[in-house]
């Protein structure tokens, strides 16, 4: 499965859930504008965005646990915009795990099954399934209590896939884990949603997590959405300098434009190919460059769309060394450029040290100062 096929389990080639135009009001308060979005067939796509941007609140209006204001929401080709939770077909996942205390992990599992009266034989098979498809099997006997945070998080997983729903629904489900466990459970998790194929949505504000799990992401601040897009696009391609800032690390400078594709940063021409979206000269703009897509070379080197920049910190992170620079004619507005240490000992960079920085053409984005 990839983030670009997944709809094409549906013969008609419909999104599975379609959001159209919600919105949702708390009193006074919009806590949703206008949000429309299509979620194809086996497709797992990640809410995005800091505290307080909806996304949760989104997340409960799909499982009908909040009621929308207006639009409506069809999953499966059925409005379901005005059902209540135990009419629509959806597992969910809760930080929280929300496990029975006082319940075994086989009663917990069955729980949900016991509902639609199963019969014991089933649910035992059925329950039996669900624990070696998580990795859990001979814990069943074994209460929430005497598991650890990964392994609670596995049952509530579990839970949530007992009754095969057409909809999966994760709110932040690895966030109350240590981070070590988090990485395996976040491999884990993408890879049981791939063998199974159920449509997913995640609800993150872990900008890591949305990159490496996700189809598409779905950026969202202040009620509304910034961006839909694949990780890859996100991250390359920001449509605005939130998404920009959010996602990932990202160097903020001021410019103004020259020319279509030809910008002024302090005394420095730069070329862009991205295009300025009809800027016109002498309009301030933002230049917004990844710190590991800038080049640095020694201060000798003649190299197109490039400035003179000095080293004023070095900082050592492992797989990287993150220097900071002052730009030649750019006040008050570091640089910061990621850099890998083999190079770092051949150019013999320390603090202080004078060294030119290329600006790729292509990797170069430009928005309007508002």
């Amino acid at each position: 499965m990839s983030g670009a096929e997944p709809s094409a389990n549906r013969k008609d080639n419909r999104p599975y859930l379609n959001i159209e135009g919600l919105t949702k009001k708390f009193g006074e308060f919009v806590a949703l504008q206008d949000i429309s979005l299509d979620v194809h067939e086996s497709e797992f796509v990640c809410f995005l965005g800091p505290s307080g941007c909806g996304k949760t609140t989104l997340l409960r209006c799909i499982a009908g646990l909040d009621i929308q204001t207006s639009g409506r929401i069809i999953q499966g080709g059925e409005d379901v915009s005005t059902l209540p939770p135990t009419a629509r077909d959806f597992g969910i996942v809760f930080q929280s795990y929300a496990l029975f205390p006082n319940l075994t992990v086989h009663k917990n599992l069955a729980y949900g099954l016991e509902n639609r009266r199963i019969n014991k034989e089933a649910i035992a098979k059925r329950v039996e399934e669900l624990l070696e498809l998580v990795g859990l099997t001979g814990q069943d006997t074994k209460y929430p209590a005497q598991l650890s945070g990964g392994q609670q998080q596995r049952v509530a997983l579990a839970r949530a896939l007992a009754t095969s729903p057409g909809l999966l629904l994760l709110d932040e489900p690895l966030s109350a884990l240590d981070a070590k466990v988090r990485v395996h459970l976040r491999h884990e998790v993408k890879a049981l949603q791939r063998r199974l194929g159920v449509t997913t949505i995640m609800v993150t504000h872990d900008q890591e997590e949305a990159l490496t799990m996700a189809d598409r992401i779905v950026v969202m601040d202040q009620g509304v959405i910034g961006q839909v897009g694949t990780p890859v696009e996100i991250y390359r391609d920001p449509a605005s300098p939130f998404v920009a800032d959010f996602v990932g690390t990202m160097n903020f400078l001021p410019g103004a434009v020259i020319a279509p594709q030809r910008l002024h940063l302090g005394r420095v021409e730069l070329h862009c190919t991205n295009g300025f979206d009809g800027l016109e000269p002498g309009k301030v703009v933002t230049l917004c460059i990844r710190p590991e897509d800038l080049v640095v070379r020694d201060s000798g080197c003649e190299a197109p769309n490039s400035a003179i920049a000095c080293v004023n910190a070095l900082e050592f992170l492992g797989a990287f060394y993150r220097a900071t620079l002052d730009v030649d004619g750019v006040d008050d507005q570091p640089l910061v450029v990621d850099l890998p240490p083999k190079l770092i000992g051949e150019l013999d960079i320390r603090v202080g040290l004078e060294v030119t920085v290329v600006f790729p053409e292509d990797r170069i984005r430009v928005f309007a100062t508002s």
